[in-house]
C-alpha cells in the first residue's frame, strides 16, 4: 500500500485553488448550455484555454503580479469568469458606479 508523502499548506492551497477554478470553469460552460444561452467565440474559447493552462501549468498567468500567489486565476480572469456566469444564469450584470463629487473646501 503506498503511502501519501506530506503536503505543505501551500501546495494544498494550490490544488485547491486548481480544482476550484477548474469546477467554475465547468459550471460556467454547463450553465450556459443547459440554459441554451450562447457564448460568443471569444468566450467559449476564453472557457476552454484558461482550463487548458489550468490543467497544464496549475494557474492560468504567467506575471505573479496578475494574481495572488496561491490562486489559480488572475483578478482579471476571476472577473471575467463572473461575468460568463451571470450571461449565462441570465443576470444583468451591472457596474455599480458611485457619481463623482469633489470634496468640499474649507
Amino acid at each position: 500500500m503506498k503511502r501519501k508523502l506530506p503536503v505543505s499548506p501551500l501546495e494544498a492551497r494550490k490544488a485547491a485553488a486548481k480544482r476550484a477554478a477548474l469546477n467554475a470553469l465547468k459550471r460556467a460552460r454547463r450553465t450556459a448550455d443547459k440554459a441554451g444561452v450562447k457564448l460568443s467565440d471569444w468566450e467559449g474559447e476564453f472557457l476552454s484555454e484558461v482550463s487548458d493552462r489550468v490543467k497544464t501549468y496549475g494557474r492560468a498567468f504567467g506575471d505573479p503580479e496578475k494574481g495572488a500567489p496561491g490562486e489559480a486565476l488572475s483578478a482579471l480572469q476571476t472577473v471575467k469568469l463572473k461575468e460568463i456566469s451571470a450571461k449565462a444564469k441570465g443576470e444583468k450584470k451591472e457596474l455599480q458606479r458611485r457619481p463623482f463629487r469633489r470634496k468640499a473646501r474649507d
